[in-house]
């Protein structure tokens, strides 16, 4: 086991000096700097996932390395933990509405857009489910192929979900706030007590194996929340990253979107396109009502409630409410929450399906 996982490390640590890699950061940051002077939002995001998406499709070698990918989303932690006070667990009382109404969110999003994809995408009834569900694109991979469904149509579907909402999310913020990307410049490298940086790496890395083996969903993220958390409502560690870090973080988790295309065809993507794009209009919808509902149980910006409720991508929802401002810790909970209430919600429409054939 040991061997294998050590092997495993060093194949990912490979693929980082790999051409595939070097070639997503050669086409990347010219897109990210050329996004970001014609003043696209969020241009260090949406510049490299359009470019790496073309290129994954039209046939070019890419990859994320998982190693890569597992920095950037502990750095995304840590940003995230400077947020954490003990103030916040008193607010986690006030989220039980809001998280209630995500759990009811998520229950009509599934019993809607299943029941769309089947009547009018001809998808069968396990895979309109996996389709279905706002977000979990990983574990509800693993647990379609156990139930032997298309993985071709869960992962497309959840892949064209994902580009059309990030991509529309910053223009709607931008449009409705007067917040710009965070770049405020006022790090001080040498007010930093380095060593805290160091503990929080470690209880991070410790508290993410912990996290992974009792099956705690987005372990890189909640994992290094919670050790974030830990050592600053204790006063053990605290440490400020500087905040042009959060571009580099944009620029990884844009091109780690686009690299997923890397399997996928024109053909395959066209296919399915158009029943995704009404099944991502319908949950996108029912998250805005969602959002507006729980406006009557939290004090709560509303841009910050619709990233909230926003039907996948954790990382990436998580990193725009970073850069923007718009409480990410409170952001990152609820993405958490989603993300457990599905893993709990979806075998459980399984099995109603399994007795309903019986």
């Amino acid at each position: 086991m040991i061997k294998h996982q050590i092997k495993s490390y060093l194949e990912n640590t490979k693929k980082v000096f790999s051409l595939k890699f070097i070639s997503v950061l050669i086409i990347s940051f010219p897109s990210a700097i050329i996004a970001d002077y014609f003043n696209i939002p969020l241009a260090w995001f949406l510049g490299p996932m359009i470019v790496t998406s073309i290129a994954a499709l039209s046939g070019l070698k890419i990859i994320m390395p998982k190693i890569v990918l597992s920095f950037i989303l502990i750095i995304l932690g840590l940003h995230i933990g400077n947020y954490i006070d003990q103030n916040l667990f008193n607010q986690m009382l006030d989220w039980i509405w809001t998280s209630l109404i995500m759990l009811i969110y998520i229950i009509i999003c599934i019993l809607v857009v299943a029941k769309y994809l089947q009547k009018f995408a001809s998808y069968g009834k396990k895979a309109s489910i996996f389709s279905a569900a706002p977000g979990a694109l990983g574990p509800l991979m693993i647990l379609a192929e156990n139930e032997k469904t298309d993985l071709s149509q869960v992962a497309t579907s959840h892949l064209i979900r994902l580009i059309i909402i990030i991509t529309v999310i910053p223009f709607i913020i931008v449009n409705n706030t007067n917040n710009n990307v965070l770049l405020n410049d006022d790090f001080n490298y040498f007010a930093q007590n380095h060593l805290n940086l160091i503990s929080l790496i470690i209880a991070s890395l410790f508290f993410i194996f912990v996290f992974d083996k009792i099956r705690i969903p987005a372990a890189l993220l909640s994992g290094t929340l919670f050790a974030s958390g830990l050592l600053q409502i204790t006063d053990t560690a605290s440490y400020k990253l500087p905040d042009e870090t959060v571009n580099f973080c944009l620029l990884i988790l844009g091109s780690s979107v686009g690299c997923r295309f890397a399997e996928k065809t024109i053909k395959e993507i066209a296919n399915n396109s158009l029943h995704s794009i009404v099944a991502t209009t319908i949950l996108v919808v029912l998250g805005l009502v969602a959002a507006y509902v729980a406006t009557f149980f939290v004090e709560t910006n509303i841009l910050t409630l619709i990233l909230s409720y926003s039907p996948g991508g954790i990382y990436e929802v998580a990193v725009i409410a970073i850069a923007f401002d718009l409480d990410p810790d409170f952001v990152a909970f609820h993405h958490i929450i989603r993300l457990l209430f599905i893993l709990f919600t979806v075998p459980v429409f399984l099995r109603l399906i399994e007795k309903i054939k019986k």
